[in-house]
């Protein structure tokens, strides 16, 4: 998981994505934003959809996804058809995340709506249904009070049937579990402990058994700083403090993460992970800030993957 908007070159980007196929890393997310969340305006972010589009045709075997993409940014019937053509594309290998959007600033710099949250729901309850119906066979039409469609037959339909994965985001509120139940095909929540993911588990199967459906999956997407021995954890500590601007430096950096970040050696990380499989977390996305480091990349491929697949994935 790459947070795209922090300076990330489209050069940044095929490297990652040549480092996920060699080294067995099954997917590259990552986010939906225009300016940085970390406050630095001197870094620039290429737009999520344009980059996986050309990220699709340059890899082969990676899947490709967005954590997630905001409902403010776009109309439902241009994500549908971007995320479709991103399918085509890549033959197959695209999944897509949808959230609220939740930054107000950087709404306000680029002209987009930033109503009430409740609203912004309302906005995005819809935008799951005719994403989904615009995917789906035959002619569609939607009559809602932020959309109307009409006896549209979007084509080309993605090359995924029924259809590319939909991603729900939220932090496991009632009204967000609910809405992942009834129309995503995973849930995902961000920085959450493996205690707080066991409750949000169990709330989201009941939400599910309401909607009368099977549970769906429940993923994560945490901070991942790791390092093969005690050393390596606390020169990358180091250089993500600068990146940061933090003063105090690795060890400092260390002691103030939050609980819910994936940080130690990797053999600690590993039972991490075991901890959050058995919390009922099916796949864990790791958010690389140190996006330039590529021996992080090689790490979870070769390292971490392998011993948690079956449980909670990287």
């Amino acid at each position: 998981m790459i947070e795209g908007q922090e300076d990330v070159t489209w050069q940044d980007w095929v490297a990652l994505a040549r480092a996920c196929e060699e080294h067995g890393v099954e997917s590259l997310f990552r986010s939906d934003h225009y300016l940085s969340v970390e406050g630095r305006g001197e870094r620039g972010s290429l737009d999520a959809w344009a980059t996986l589009a050309a990220l699709a045709a340059v890899t082969s075997t990676v899947r490709l996804g967005t954590l997630v993409s905001p409902a403010t940014f776009r109309h439902p019937s241009e994500l549908a058809k971007v995320v479709a053509t991103v399918d085509q594309v890549s033959g197959g290998r695209v999944e897509v995340g949808m959230g609220t959007g939740w930054s107000e600033p950087e709404h306000e710099a680029y002209g987009f709506p930033f109503p009430p949250l409740g609203e912004r729901m309302e906005v995005l309850e819809e935008q799951l249904q005719i994403v989904a119906g615009e995917w789906a066979d035959g002619p569609f039409s939607f009559d809602g009070r932020h959309y109307a469609i009409k006896g549209i037959d979007a084509r080309p339909k993605p090359v995924q049937r029924p259809r590319p994965p939909l991603i729900m985001g939220g932090s496991g509120g009632p009204r967000s579990l609910r809405l992942g139940a009834r129309y995503a095909d995973e849930y995902n929540t961000v920085s959450k402990t493996a205690a707080e993911c066991a409750e949000m588990r169990r709330n989201l199967d009941e939400a599910c058994r309401r909607e009368g459906r099977d549970p769906i999956p429940l993923s994560l997407m945490t901070g991942w700083l790791a390092g093969e021995d005690r050393a390596e954890l606390l020169d990358r500590a180091d250089r993500l403090a600068e990146w940061r601007g933090h003063g105090g430096g690795g060890e400092d950096l260390l002691r103030e993460l939050p609980d819910s970040w994936l940080a130690g050696t990797l053999d600690e990380l590993t039972a991490r992970l075991g901890e959050l499989a058995e919390a009922g977390v099916e796949r864990v996305m790791l958010q690389h800030l140190l996006h330039r480091d590529l021996d992080v990349v090689e790490q979870i491929g070769r390292r971490v993957a392998p011993t948690v697949r079956g449980g909670a994935g990287g």
